[in-house]
């Protein structure tokens, strides 16, 4: 795969997850223009993770069905129609059924991932995927940024109609390829092939990891804006906090490259106990709130690729990677809404402890995960 093509990927990922989190500094401000209480506007970034968990369930596994390029081109179209809807949004019913579309349109995140591993050789697949989740990791973290900024400039709705015209750009210039492999299934039979993968204990110990850090990832991110704000900082102060956390793209390349030589298991132990420990900082408003989102970014994308490179089969690409994103999903979802309702009931240690227990339930998962590994590669001594 040509290194321009990655970067393009790349890009292209990062715009569309980074309409996902967006909200994410804004969510007072959103809360209080259509009158939604501070404790209850974590639905919002939890009925987008909803969205995004039903649409890597229901769209993402056709890309091993259709042509993958002409699908994601649609599917950049159809997000920026979601985007447009939320944008001009005037109550919440009808903001909420934005976000919800935003969510499963987003996935098409995951669908460049496929892509991208699909067009590369086994040698340098994880390298691609490290390349596109750098992609994802900075348009995650500096969704935040731009959000804040251009709220403060032009509103809210701004953010989500400049969203828009990028994803109807980003479709429009998709690069040409050699078309793709398709598995010869109806459509219910991959979304059964997407169910069945739980079967196999590497995908399950891999799902179930990718639950919990994305659940200590939006543990953080979910709630920051409410104790930042109560401090008086402008959503443009709170969405720099983006820039702070973009440090842990730095961790993908490395990660993909340990995976690729084989050290993948070493590094999702390690990043784990960073993951759990990373809380003991984050608990320090405001300086060691600094460190701790830098460590815990780090160790978030550095078990996200290594999960992601281990479980990659070709044949299998689109279904693996949307049944492994649900329970990010699903983990993203649970940590927004928990956090943001535990920080208005017990405060901000609180929500660290709840973030903490998250990277925990990461690093008994890793440790387990190698102990079968080292079970299963040891010969047989009954065995002739």
């Amino acid at each position: 795969m040509q290194p321009g093509q990655r970067v393009f990927l790349a890009v292209a990922a990062g715009v569309a997850v980074s309409t996902v989190y967006a909200a994410q500094p804004l969510l007072v401000t959103i809360g209080a223009d259509l009158a939604i209480a501070p404790g209850n506007v974590g639905l919002f970034v939890t009925i987008t993770q909803l969205g995004y968990a039903a649409g890597l369930f229901l769209l993402v596994p056709l890309g091993d069905l259709l042509d993958r390029r002409r699908l994601i081109r649609l599917q950049f179209l159809l997000l920026a129609i979601a985007l447009l809807l939320t944008g001009i949004a005037q109550n919440a019913a009808m903001l909420l059924a934005g976000l919800a579309a935003v969510g499963a349109l987003a996935v098409v995140t995951q669908s460049l991932v496929a892509y991208g591993a699909s067009l590369s050789a086994s040698t340098e697949r994880g390298k691609t995927v490290g390349t596109i989740t750098t992609g994802i990791v900075i348009g995650i973290l500096l969704s935040r940024t731009a959000s804040g900024i251009l709220t403060d400039l032009a509103g809210w709705r701004a953010v989500y109609l400049t969203a828009c015209a990028a994803c109807l750009a980003i479709g429009y210039c998709m690069p040409r390829t050699v078309p793709q492999p398709k598995a010869g299934l109806t459509y219910g039979a991959l979304l059964r092939s997407t169910i069945g993968l739980w079967r196999e204990p590497s995908f399950r110990e891999s799902a179930v990891r990718a639950f919990f850090i994305f659940g200590s990832f939006s543990t953080l991110w979910s709630s920051i804006a409410l104790p930042l704000t109560s401090r008086g900082l402008s959503h443009t102060e709170i969405g720099a906090f983006g820039l702070i956390g973009a440090a842990g793209a730095l961790a993908a390349g490395p990660a993909g490259r340990l995976a690729d030589r084989g050290h993948g298991q070493l590094v999702t132990i390690l990043a784990s106990v960073l993951l759990a420990t990373s809380w003991l900082a984050t608990a320090h408003l405001l300086a060691g709130l600094v460190i701790g989102a830098i460590l815990l970014d780090l160790a978030v994308q550095a078990i996200h690729v290594t999960n992601q490179s281990s479980i990659y089969r070709p044949e299998l690409g689109s279904r693996l990677i949307g049944g492994y994103m649900v329970f990010y999903s699903l983990g993203s979802g649970l940590g927004a809404i928990a956090s943001t309702a535990l920080y208005e009931r017990a405060g901000w240690n609180a929500v660290c402890l709840l973030g903490a227990a998250f990277g925990v339930g990461s690093l008994v998962t890793s440790v387990r995960g190698a102990r079968r590994s080292a079970r299963a590669s040891r010969p047989c001594e009954s065995c002739p």
